[in-house]
């Protein structure tokens, strides 16, 4: 019995080493001159005060709304550390769904473009009195502010 409670302690650094592990990212990889989720989530650590620019691919995997904002995230959790969030204003709706020809709602598992900064915001947990905890989180986040920054990849 002690034997076979080794075997995942020496099993599991022998695959993430040799790179038989699945990734943790469910995001294929992203189109040459174009920056992924695990990218952008680490250079947004790296670099908190500026996180890094470019045109970013990923596929949507869930929508969300609260207020005058739209999320738009690349996956199911929200709260997975690999998460991207596009946050774009209510306001940019219709001009978005003339162009998508769709609903935001129903852009999930469509693979999207989105150009723009993607960086770290630290998002807060609301107690059950609907008062900011001291308890938070960060989430890798590329604000929409112009319809032109967002399309569907090639």
């Amino acid at each position: 019995m002690y034997r076979h409670a080794l075997m995942p302690a020496l099993l599991i650094p022998l695959l993430l080493a040799t790179g038989c592990a699945h990734r943790l990212d469910r995001q294929p990889a992203p189109p040459p001159g174009y920056i992924g989720n695990y990218e952008a989530v680490r250079a947004a650590q790296d670099d908190p005060s500026r996180g890094i620019s470019g045109v970013f691919a990923l596929t949507v995997q869930a929508t969300g709304t609260e207020g005058e904002r739209i999320y738009l995230n690349s996956e199911r959790d929200y709260r997975h550390p690999l998460n991207i969030t596009l946050n774009i204003d209510a306001a940019l709706r219709p001009e978005l769904e003339k162009a998508f020809g769709m609903k935001l709602e129903q852009l999930q598992n469509r693979r999207v473009l989105a150009r723009g900064t993607a960086g770290r915001v630290r998002i807060a947990f609301i107690d059950s009195n609907g008062r900011q905890s001291d308890k938070y989180y960060y989430q890798t986040q590329i604000q929409i502010r112009d319809a032109n920054q967002l399309r569907f990849a090639p």
